[in-house]
């Protein structure tokens, strides 16, 4: 069936976009993050500067929300009731997947238009379907074996997302349980990913959500060539209320890491976080010098880093799976951070990555808000997705 399919989209003739109204167009701001990456220099000599956060905090306003990976804010309008400030984890969830959710139970719904039971026909264009919401050829294919040996049981819509549900979360079942967390103090996070996926953001909402738990909290910027990078960081890190340290633009990201795990240690700090510079997966001297960060990690604090946390771009699709192989092999990836989950109709990626890597979920992003940053929950994510 996924070779009809393939063979039925070659031959589909692409609608042309209907063209844009001369007040509708939108204005293309470049991001931060598509900064040509930048060539890793050792420094002539260590500059030792170790800045903490002002303590005078804005008493009417929030500082602005760092420009890397930021989406605009959405308005009231766009988030209904359950965009109020205070709804639930779930519903934050329910509203975050509505774009996906929308597509999989319209569709589904449409497949028992005029029909009572499953056949070949429907089964086809369900493969097509789950394929669309980027579950990956080879977890559908799965899916679908299992899914037509219950046909007899599915009488309609309702059975059809019963069955779906009951297959999704078997993959959820099977991955290993995340590593619980070391008990050394300071518990040491070093954050990859590519450019563009969220990592400050993501450092950000970590650190703020550790900080309402009542831990002492530490940011090391080893974001060191990205323009603004580490001052982007230092706004999250106050907002969080957490310490940074940080070095000159260009200093050696791995002598930051290390002044880091230095002063966390005697400052009594709980957690810290690694920021790292965004690198292409493909770029071998760059996935050298991040192998170099953990290695000074480790120097400093035997077994640190404690957790390698790798986040990715849902919007990306198939892509973060290739991103995730690579990191894996280079860093041993402890735990994934799937962001702007709410940002594509594609939300299928979560059950892909899931289904091709041997690597815990731990975090999905939602939204923009910090609560919007969730641990993840494979039953409420299956619940919210349907």
């Amino acid at each position: 069936m996924a070779f009809k399919w393939f063979k039925k989209n070659k031959d589909k003739k692409a609608l042309p976009d209907a063209p844009a109204r001369p007040d509708e167009e939108a204005v293309s701001t470049p991001s931060i993050d598509d900064v040509t990456d930048a060539v890793i220099q050792e420094p002539e000599a260590p500059i030792h500067e170790t800045i903490e956060p002002t303590l005078e905090a804005e008493q009417e306003a929030d500082p602005p929300i760092p420009a890397e990976e930021a989406a605009p804010a959405a308005s009231p309008a766009d988030d209904g009731p359950a965009g109020k400030k205070g709804k639930g984890l779930f519903a934050r969830l329910k509203s975050g997947l509505s774009k996906t959710r929308k597509i999989l139970t319209t569709d589904i719904d449409d497949l028992f238009l005029g029909k009572k039971l499953v056949d070949d026909d429907m089964l086809e264009d369900l493969e097509e379907l789950l394929i669309t919401a980027d579950m990956g050829v080879r977890t559908t294919m799965d899916i679908m074996e299992r899914i037509s040996k219950k046909r007899s049981r599915i009488a309609g819509a309702k059975e059809l997302k019963a069955v779906l549900k009951e297959e999704i979360l078997a993959y959820f079942d099977a991955l290993p349980d995340p590593a619980p967390e070391s008990a050394a103090k300071p518990h040491v996070v070093m954050v990859v990913g590519v450019n563009g996926v969220g990592k400050t953001t993501t450092i950000g909402k970590l650190a703020a959500l550790e900080s309402r738990k009542g831990n002492k909290v530490l940011v090391a910027a080893a974001d060191t060539f990205r323009a603004a990078a580490i001052e982007q960081i230092a706004i999250w890190a106050e907002r969080a209320g957490a310490d940074i340290v940080r070095r000159k633009d260009n200093a050696d990201p791995a002598a930051v890491a290390y002044d880091g795990i230095d002063a966390a240690i005697s400052r009594g700090t709980d957690i810290v976080f690694v920021d790292t510079a965004g690198r292409l997966h493909t770029k071998v001297n760059l996935m050298e010098e991040i192998k170099k960060i953990q290695r000074t990690l480790a120097k400093r604090m035997p077994g640190a880093p404690h957790e390698v946390l790798l986040v990715l771009d849902a919007t990306t699709g198939q892509n973060a799976l290739s991103q995730a192989k690579m990191f894996n092999e280079a860093l041993g990836v402890t735990g994934i951070a799937l962001t702007k989950l709410d940002g594509t109709a594609k939300g299928g990626i979560v059950v892909s990555i899931c289904s091709s890597l041997n690597i815990p979920l731990k975090y999905i992003g939602v939204g923009e808000r910090v609560e919007d940053l969730q641990r993840f929950d494979p039953k409420q994510f299956v619940e919210a997705l349907f």
